[in-house]
């Protein structure tokens, strides 16, 4: 049975790039179907080598809704590369894309800050842009003030926006925040350092004229013993102000261990938590039980082994019974495994482990 080519275009259109250029030359009807507008909808492009793109298939480009563009910075050609494919993509300021994902690959030369990607972003922006999701979370540098106002201000429609990358310090003030809160009415997903929150930033977030925030991700590390801790009251307010609120918190090994019971406040409606810190985290598991039960679904902990951890954890698993995924990197004990497997009846993966193995653990798939 032949499917109809609007279906093939549907089910190409989630191909990366080189996949697509192979399935261009398959066969005459394979050939004809990557000519639809829609097969090129969502489209991954990988520039890192001088033949990433063929250019046969640079006119459709513009045809991209959701564009994931992975970039090595090693070579500054393949930048150039990338920069041409975001210019290809925004072309005729139609409003063509709507979602834009950049990724970074390899290790950046030495003193490299990426200014030309950062600018080069900034610059097609310029041409005219619809864009109602920006993902930056895999560009490694630190992103300024200036460039986060830049691209506020160019894409008024954004709904999510996601700055919450692995650059070692945080650039973006909560004033900037607020501006882009401004800039931006309709956004209801937002990914931040939260040393970028402040008192003030949860007022805007609490005014009546605020869209309904959807999600938060915040990220965790360093900068936070520079900041004003945010009290677990604010917390409550917000979550009875957005009630689908969800928060996906990730504390980084950064984060002195003094201020991780500081970030764990009760009143957050915590969705997904990862606990990256290495450190000491018996007291941690034991809170995020009393606390997160109710909307935990994902749980990542980096820890130290110990039976006391083994109760904990056990504990936690007949409190947060909606959990999906849970991941622990340090030998557990047969017992949490089996009281995960009884209490979450929809967990769907698992990486506890009776024993050590070599890096990187794999998980176990349940459905």
């Amino acid at each position: 049975m032949e499917l109809p080519e609007e279906i093939l275009a549907y089910i190409f259109s989630f191909l990366p790039l080189r996949d697509k250029c192979n399935a261009f030359s398959v066969c005459k009807t394979w050939s004809n179907t990557m000519t639809y507008p829609s097969a090129w909808a969502h489209t991954e492009v990988r520039c890192d080598s001088e033949d990433s793109i063929p250019q046969s298939f640079s006119g459709f480009l513009p045809f991209v809704r959701h564009l994931k563009l992975s970039v090595s910075v090693t070579e500054a050609s393949s930048r150039k590369t990338g920069l041409w494919v975001l210019r290809q993509a925004f072309s005729g300021g139609d409003g063509r894309l709507q979602v834009l994902c950049v990724n970074c690959l390899g290790n950046p030369p030495l003193f490299y800050a990426g200014q030309d990607l950062l600018q080069g972003l900034v610059d097609v922006l310029t041409d005219g842009s619809l864009l109602t999701e920006l993902d930056l979370k895999g560009v490694p540098f630190t992103l300024s003030d200036a460039f986060v106002k830049d691209v506020a201000a160019l894409c008024p429609a954004l709904q999510c926006l996601f700055i919450n990358n692995n650059s070692l310090v945080c650039g973006v003030v909560a004033e900037t925040v607020k501006e882009v809160l401004k800039l931006c009415p309709a956004l209801n997903t937002i990914g931040l350092f939260q040393a970028s929150l402040s008192q003030d930033v949860f007022q805007d977030l609490l005014s009546p004229q605020r869209s309904e925030l959807k999600r938060l991700e915040l990220r965790c590390e360093r900068s936070l013993k520079y900041t004003t801790p945010i009290r677990d009251q604010t917390w409550a307010e917000v979550r009875r102000r957005h009630q689908t609120l969800v928060v996906d918190l990730e504390l980084d090994h950064t984060l002195p261990e003094l201020h991780v019971p500081v970030v764990l406040q009760p009143s957050i409606p915590v969705r997904q938590l990862r606990l990256l810190t290495w450190t000491w985290l018996l007291d941690e598991v034991r809170l995020v039980g009393r606390s997160y039960g109710n909307t935990l679904e994902v749980l990542e902990v980096q820890t130290t082994p110990s039976p006391e951890l083994n109760d904990a954890m056990i504990a936690l698993a007949t409190q947060c019974t909606r959990l999906q995924e849970v991941h622990c990197y340090c030998v557990v004990s047969m017992e949490v495994i089996a009281a995960f497997l009884t209490h979450c009846p929809g967990l769907r993966r698992y990486t506890l482990k009776t024993r050590k193995e070599q890096h990187p653990w794999t998980h176990t798939t349940l459905r």
